[in-house]
């Protein structure tokens, strides 16, 4: 694309030759003729003086240290993020059904639809106008799948799951699998069947290995651009608010309640019945074990340390309790 075609499409304003071409993105260090890059942190601006990049994203304020061709952006991490998506290749597959593919005869697949390889498509499916469906995927009876939504490969959709429009699901995911739902009988554990479904709005993205499970009597949701890493396990009855980010290794228990813009950062656990309210961000390896109405940054557990001090604060954690015990005997017979 020419360099004033990529500014226009990610808003932003060219300096230098328009007409300059650009096939590609990469970093900073490692751009060459025909590549474009981008700096958002002003710690990276010493690293233009040695840059080979065609043209690069920077904001207004840092145009003095490149003299070559720029976009320039309020938010250049953004500004990179737009400009990768309107030059990523494409390998989608051409609109029709495989031979290979089994397709029930009530199914509803729009003719702009591509369905894979060895594919499994059940009765009451509705597949809307660019929805890819990859090599190998199981669209389980009376599944919903909204228009231009990807399923990579080997993707497992259980009955009655509704998927919105854009959304993109990769590899492994399982959508609408039964939750842990179960009643402890003296020692024998008692299935309940989990009747609900799952719901999961637009412009979402799902990583590879991913499970989300249906509800146990009302429904699963998963609202609007809300982003899901790999290997996360989100819960039955769990209702996702819109904007949400969560990274990998996640675990989400039942019943959970997030509000908007919340981001969950990798290794998080979230125990049941509990709600975060909008704009709650929780650092990476903590335990939630409590709702959270503020919003604001949460965190739980230790940072690491050398072992052998490690081992030590361990031994007096434990002995955390009979301090503050001995500590208050102390207190009182001071009088304090």
């Amino acid at each position: 694309m020419k360099l004033r075609d990529i500014a226009t499409g990610i808003n932003g304003d060219y300096r230098g030759d328009g007409d300059t071409e650009i096939y590609g993105v990469s970093s900073v260090t490692a751009a060459g003729p025909g590549q474009l890059t981008f700096v958002a942190k002003n710690r990276f601006r010493r690293l233009l003086s040695n840059c080979n990049a065609s043209a690069v994203i920077l904001r207004k304020d840092n145009l003095s240290d490149w003299s070559g061709s720029a976009i320039i952006c309020e938010d250049p991490y953004v500004g990179y993020a737009r400009a990768a998506q309107l030059l990523a290749p494409t390998s989608a597959l051409e609109p029709g059904i495989h031979d290979t593919a089994t397709i029930s005869s009530s199914a509803e697949v729009n003719s702009l639809a591509s369905i894979g390889v060895n594919c499994v498509i059940e009765p009451g499916v509705k597949i809307d106008e660019g929805v890819v469906v990859g090599h190998g995927c199981i669209v389980s009876e009376g599944v919903s799948i909204g228009a231009m939504t990807t399923l990579h490969s080997n993707v497992t959709i259980y009955h009655d799951v509704a998927i919105g429009k854009r959304c993109i699901i990769h590899s492994g995911a399982v959508l609408g699998s039964d939750g842990f739902g179960n009643a402890k009988d003296i020692d024998r554990w008692v299935r309940i069947p989990q009747v609900g479904s799952l719901r999961i709005g637009d412009d979402v993205q799902i990583g590879a290995n991913s499970t989300i499970d249906r509800g146990t009597l009302e429904d699963t949701t998963i609202g609007n651009d809300v982003v899901i890493d790999n290997q996360v396990h989100i819960g039955h009855n769990c209702n996702i608010g819109d904007h949400v980010g969560i990274a990998g290794c996640v675990g989400i228990a039942g019943s959970v309640e997030i509000g908007q813009r919340c981001t969950l950062a990798g290794g998080v656990g979230l125990v049941d019945n509990i709600q975060l309210g909008d704009d709650v961000h929780i650092t990476a390896m903590s335990l939630v074990s409590a709702s959270i109405t503020t919003p604001g940054t949460y965190s739980s557990g230790t940072a690491h340390m050398p072992h052998g001090q490690w081992k030590r604060s361990a031994i007096r954690f434990r002995q955390l309790d009979e301090s503050i015990k001995r500590l208050s005997n102390v207190e009182r017979k001071l009088g304090k």
